[in-house]
């Protein structure tokens, strides 16, 4: 139960198959399992989405991305803050980052340390 003088508690959500998230509170190991935590939170606002490209085997993030394209295209794009990608692929990064930034999604490449990577 919220009281009038509490914020909400923020909505972060990270998919990454290896690296613990410090601060966020789901996390999905494939994309699979991202999809179906993006869809929980359809309807609601998303402050920050933590993103790895590589998520083990052939898995990586890239359906993810098509799940948020799609819906943008279709004019309902996921209601997030901050889109971060702290993937240790440069390409597969940088290709996360262009695809979601052509939709509209505020995007930044990123550690998963830190904020942005300058």
């Amino acid at each position: 139960m919220m009281t009038a003088d509490t914020a909400p508690t923020p909505v972060v959500l990270g998919i990454d198959d290896l690296r613990p998230l410090p601060g966020v509170t789901r996390i999905a190991r494939t994309s699979g399992e991202g999809i179906l935590l993006l869809e929980e939170h359809r309807d609601g606002f998303i402050d920050e989405l933590w993103l790895d490209h590589d998520l083990g085997g052939d898995d990586t993030i890239m359906p993810v991305v098509a799940l948020l394209e799609e819906a943008a295209f279709d004019g309902r794009p996921f209601r997030i803050g901050t889109v971060f990608v702290h993937s240790a692929n440069p390409v597969g990064a940088a290709t996360v980052v262009r695809s979601l930034a052509r939709w509209g999604y505020r995007v930044q490449r990123t550690t998963a340390q830190g904020r942005a990577d300058q």
